[in-house]
């Protein structure tokens, strides 16, 4: 092709590509499409990977034969020699090497929440849209390797964290604004869930929804809706649109009913609270000392073993648990063992999840939820046959209800139940028990992250106010010389000099390969530098807090948010936003009261406009109801 041909074709794609920019609605259905199929590919990469690795290893090599589910049966291959001892080697094997390459490489994510989608939410409302894309990457081998290895894990969890984390990376690579980026976050989000669920529209309503307690992400239900659809069509084109679970077309028809999903209601209320107190329980009170005492590596082994130890003894607490599932809602599982399930379930799970392997939550708590419906539907159908006629009906219910109630997604669950059960025969049930469990959970939250409204949320932070420091940037508000770098390993004593001789208030920590790792604040050590006993003791890498930094582009606005975040006195100013790769220039430390002065002129300038009768400031709108829950 001629060179000048070449070039003309060039600038028509550039041309196309600005018009895209200011169509909006186009513009949004583009960028849906393309996040979802990235995150249906994604998907399909995954599902493979986790099922071909758990035949080889609980199948082929432990000789654990666990049931599928009608939707995922993929691979044949003859049990071996029934070696159950092997299930916890594989466990504990995970959790050091997940345990090494978090602590190597992505330590910042070791409290980034309850799973990969408490995680995206994370990174929604306080990290401006932005996941580097080391922790997708890293966290969903880790989780293939969990789920695979027999852990009691989800799979839905990982999979929002690694298409988000490529909606974010789309997002970055266009140079799109940070509402932009969050919102293909949300939507790279809702293709994962739609296409490893196969409930495209449930899966796109629960992202937009997950990520508040009392409201939901209305922006981004137009990319999330066609990414969601676009990564279930690539996914359906590899694995076909046969749902996951084989379940019966069930039908509501007896009002008298009503009351016996009621009473489901109460029992996922009840098995919901059970079943986060115990994650919480061994997370906080556990594991957490161990991880202080030992490090994170250990403390994932720890996990591992205890986790695989239960499955070994109980396969039916082993991965993710769907076949067992459907076993229940075909009524193909007795009460007792619905019982024991259950129980084994949340245990280990919470040994799983909250030693800090990765994995996700979704799965555990459908099944406990499906489970506790299941003892319903058992008891009713046993004590008034003629009116509970289909026991498999209250699993279904009871998977959509715990859920709903505990991580305050009410819309997406029951959508997904519907797109399961092959139509809207249980709605009436669904949402009965779905409102009564929100209602009865008030106080219960399975996500870490979520937050209750928008007006909570540091990413609306700026919708009922003007904004006046987003008029400035970094640059030029800085103090342009480099500050006194400390290594990890100076002693208290060092840093005792350096305070005393240095107007600094916050020092850059840097390692033993020279990247800056971590901000010391004179905050932090203000009580410790009278103590002369552990000048030799104490050193730097101990007592540094987490890295935040700013670039000389960034408004001011972004650089408010790091402070109130952080609580750091100054923050780094690096060339570029590669600080933590190590890749970027040291320029200068940026001081909290360079912020305030500058909106104190800004305030100074709007009074002045408004005095003169050349401004009018719009006051905030109260929130519309047609954005709050049901």
């Amino acid at each position: 092709m001629p060179a000048a041909a070449v070039t003309r074709l060039a600038k028509g794609l550039a041309a196309a590509l600005a018009a895209l920019r200011h169509a909006h609605s186009w513009r949004w259905l583009t960028y849906g499409i393309a996040v979802g199929l990235a995150a249906g590919l994604a998907a399909s990469a995954y599902f493979v990977s986790v099922e071909y690795l758990q035949t080889y290893l609980l199948r082929g090599l432990a000789g654990v034969t666990l049931p599928s589910p009608a939707g995922e049966h993929l691979f044949e291959m003859q049990p071996g020699v029934y070696r159950p001892w092997l299930v916890p080697v594989f466990t504990s094997l995970v959790g050091l090497l997940t345990g090494f390459f978090i602590q190597r490489y992505i330590p910042e994510t070791i409290h980034s929440g309850t799973d990969g989608t408490d995680a995206t939410t994370r990174v929604f409302h306080r990290g401006a849209g932005h996941m580097p894309p080391r922790v997708p990457l890293i966290r969903g081998l880790a989780s293939i390797l969990t789920i695979a290895s027999g852990c009691s894990a989800g799979r839905e969890g990982p999979i929002a964290q690694i298409c988000g984390g490529i909606g974010s990376w789309i997002a970055q690579k266009m140079k799109l604004s940070a509402r932009e980026r969050r919102l293909l976050l949300l939507a790279g989000a809702a293709g994962g869930l739609g296409a490893i669920f196969r409930a495209p529209l449930g899966g796109a309503l629960t992202a937009v929804e997950v990520i508040y307690r009392e409201d939901f992400e209305a922006e981004a239900i137009l990319p999330a809706v066609m990414s969601s659809a676009t990564a279930y069509s690539v996914f359906s084109f590899f694995f076909g649109t046969e749902h996951i679970l084989s379940a019966p077309a069930f039908q509501f028809k007896d009002p008298r009913e009503l009351i016996f999903y009621a009473v489901l209601a109460v029992v996922c209320s009840a098995t919901g609270l059970m079943f986060v107190s115990t994650f919480r329980a061994c997370k906080n009170r556990l594991f957490a000392p161990v991880r202080e005492r030992l490090g994170i590596m250990w403390t994932l082994g720890l996990g591992g073993l205890l986790a695989g130890s239960i499955g070994a003894v109980f396969p039916q607490a082993l991965s993710g648990g769907y076949g067992w599932l459907e076993m229940a809602i075909l009524g193909q599982v007795p009460a007792l063992m619905l019982l024991a399930m259950l129980l084994g379930k949340t245990l280990a799970t919470s040994m799983t999840i909250g030693s800090g392997m990765s994995g996700g939550m979704f799965a555990p708590a459908l099944m406990v939820g499906g489970l506790s419906g299941g003892l319903v539907g058992e008891a009713a159908h046993a004590l008034w046959p003629n009116i509970a006629l289909e026991p498999g009906s209250y699993v279904l219910v009871g998977m959509a209800a715990l859920f709903s109630g505990i991580a305050k997604a009410p819309i997406g669950p029951l959508i997904m139940v519907c797109e399961l059960s092959r139509g809207y025969g249980l709605l009436a049930p669904l949402m009965l028990a779905s409102a009564l469990c929100i209602a009865l959970c008030r106080r219960v939250s399975l996500y870490d992250n979520q937050v209750e409204t928008k007006f909570d949320s540091p990413a609306h932070a700026a919708d009922a106010t003007v904004n006046l420091l987003e008029e400035h940037t970094v640059r030029g508000r800085f103090t342009p010389r480099i500050p006194p770098v400390l290594e990890a390993g100076s002693t208290l004593g060092v840093i005792a000099d350096l305070m005393r001789n240095s107007e600094g208030k916050s020092f850059p920590v840097r390692d033993a390969c020279g990247r800056i790792r971590g901000l010391l604040d004179i905050d932090r050590v203000r009580g410790l530098v009278f103590e002369k006993a552990l000048f030799d003791l104490v050193v730097a890498g101990e007592i540094m807090g987490p890295l935040y930094y700013v670039t000389p582009e960034e408004d001011l606005y972004a650089a408010l948010l790091k402070f109130v975040e952080s609580g750091y006195a100054q923050l780094p100013v690096f060339a570029t936003a590669q600080a933590d790769e190590g890749e970027a220039e040291l320029l200068g430390m940026l001081d909290r009261r360079a912020v305030f002065e500058a909106y104190a002129s800004g305030m100074h300038r709007v009074r002045t406009l408004q005095e003169q009768g050349d401004l009018v400031v719009p006051q905030p709108l109260p929130p519309p109801l047609s954005t709050c829950k049901v």
